[in-house]
């Protein structure tokens, strides 16, 4: 697993905000999801600040279609369990190479790297900031 090293380091007071904020979770639970199913170089970014399209983009890599199914499926998931949303409209399921969620608010990007490199989102909203994805702790195995 790996995230975004360059990052948008906000205030404490931006990002209490933030945590309150709805869409913001659910970035970060599609965030999470992605992590969870191995997905590489997650990105959330910040549109909000440069476009009316959605508040925020979660970008992940899957290393085939197989995964960039379940990176998708899981964030599906993890944002239906914990907020009772469903997507808005769903793009590129049956191909599999770039799986778009759109919940209005948040899109999700799940990608292959060969489209995720082609398609350079993170160039091309590069003005957005990049924010800091808080993977939760692993528990400790306990012995017995």
């Amino acid at each position: 697993m790996t995230i975004a090293t360059d990052i948008d380091t906000p205030t404490d007071l931006k990002l209490r905000e933030r945590e309150q904020e709805q869409s913001y979770q659910m970035a970060q639970a599609a965030a999470i999801a992605a992590d969870d199913r191995k997905g590489e170089n997650i990105v959330l970014l910040a549109i909000v600040e440069v476009s009316s399209l959605a508040e925020y983009f979660v970008i992940a890599t899957g290393f085939s279609k197989a995964q960039v199914r379940a990176i998708a499926g899981m964030a599906e998931d993890a944002i239906s369990e914990k907020f009772g949303r469903k997507p808005r409209h769903i793009a590129g399921e049956q191909d599999g190479a770039w799986i778009l969620l759109d919940y209005g608010d948040v899109i999700v990007h799940a990608m292959m790297a060969q489209e995720r490199e082609y398609y350079d989102l993170e160039a091309f909203w590069g003005h957005a900031p990049k924010l800091e994805v808080f993977l939760p702790e692993p528990e400790l195995e306990q012995s017995a």
